[in-house]
């Protein structure tokens, strides 16, 4: 069923950091950085894969995603909903069934064998699609799935996120250059400001936390110093 409440923007926004927080998803260490999949450190990192297990929290955050595409592309703007392989299958499939619309997903790579598809499920060629995922960083890795729905034939100008990183500024013009408007209910900005209200972390996990969100590629680049300066030390 379509939500018939439309909360504020501003409203999603902290309510969607405050579940993420709420359920562990959120995870801050300055003092031994995380590994993004670009292979760059971080000293943030989230996992929106968690939400699954929580149905309150799940169902909120999906109805709170279809109300936010709904406001901002239009309630008919989409023939088919499909899932990025694999954390945006089951946010794509839960957000179907509220648009009460087709759902398919698209594979990283090509199976390999039979038909070698990546889309899976039924895609037809003029259908507007909407891409599912769980978050985004700087944009990059939705190119491959929205190339692979518009080999199809289909129309893809629409992506929607749980959480985009809100820290690069390269993002929403790399997605744009491609065609593509992003959607997120939230960024790493709320997290940090829902984070200092509740204070689920100390002051200088966060303030460090705030450092690397304004100016990330910086904090990146002296981390790589320090591992150089450390590997350069003599033993």
């Amino acid at each position: 069923m379509i939500p018939s409440s439309f909360p504020p923007r501003e409203e999603i926004a902290r309510l969607s950091a405050g579940m993420l927080l709420e359920i562990g998803a959120v995870h801050f260490s300055p003092e031994a950085p995380y590994t993004l999949a670009s292979g760059l450190p971080s000293p943030t990192y989230i996992d929106c894969r968690k939400l699954i297990s929580y149905p309150r929290i799940r169902s909120s955050l999906m109805d709170f995603l279809t109300i936010t595409v709904l406001r901002d592309a239009g309630f008919e703007a989409f023939d088919n909903i499909a899932g990025g392989e694999t954390a945006g299958i089951p946010f794509a499939a839960l957000v179907a069934e509220r648009m009460a619309l087709p759902m398919s997903y698209v594979r990283k790579k090509p199976k390999g064998y039979g038909r070698n598809a990546r889309i899976e499920g039924e895609m037809r060629e003029g259908e507007r699609v909407l891409l599912v995922e769980d978050l985004t960083t700087d944009g990059g890795s939705k190119l491959s799935f929205v190339d692979a729905i518009r080999e199809t034939g289909a129309v893809c100008a629409h992506t929607a996120v749980i959480f985009s990183y809100g820290i690069f500024p390269e993002t929403e013009t790399t997605l744009g250059d491609h065609g593509v408007r992003l959607h997120a209910l939230c960024t790493w900005w709320d997290v940090l400001a829902e984070a200092r209200a509740w204070r689920s972390f100390d002051a200088a996990t966060l303030d460090a936390v705030e450092t690397f969100l304004r100016d990330p590629r910086r904090w990146q680049a002296a981390q790589a110093e320090k591992a150089d300066s450390s590997t350069d030390a003599p033993g």
